[in-house]
């Protein structure tokens, strides 16, 4: 196992700090990014940090992530996290862990986002802390 922890993020997370940030806070993804480089060198792990809105790079990106047999994957799906079947058969066919990540709590929003195909998939989920979910999340996967 390598000391590298994927870090990938869907659809509109290139958006952070401005999409509805009443919801998703004022962190952008590269704040986020530095902050998770700074903990990953305190553990001793490598951040590999990635973004797209295509649900096929995510898939891709999940295989590499075994193909490198990476340590864990934490993944924000965005909105795919309701929708992919391919996401979540392609959690399901790696064995690297997967840690669903949200910013928000799906839970306490619109009916359609509480059930999450990633998260029937993922080894857990850490949701509601806003850009503190990631860090958690890091600290979840290097005990792995």
């Amino acid at each position: 196992m390598s000391d590298i922890v994927y870090v990938l993020n869907g659809p509109n997370l290139n958006l952070l700090g401005t999409r509805e940030p009443e919801i998703y806070g004022a962190d952008t993804l590269d704040d986020i990014a530095g902050r998770l480089e700074d903990r990953a060198r305190e553990l001793g792990l490598e951040i590999d940090l990635r973004q797209s809105n295509h649900e096929g790079h995510l898939v891709d990106w999940l295989h590499e992530a075994q193909a490198q047999d990476a340590r864990a994957v934490i993944l924000n799906a965005g909105g795919f996290t309701h929708t992919s079947i391919a996401i979540h058969d392609a959690i399901k066919a790696v064995r690297t862990p997967v840690i669903e990540v949200h910013l928000s709590n799906p839970h306490a929003r619109e009916s359609f986002r509480h059930v999450s195909l990633i998260g029937q998939a993922a080894r857990g989920t850490i949701a509601g802390f806003g850009a503190l979910s990631y860090l958690l999340a890091l600290e979840a996967a290097a005990r792995f």
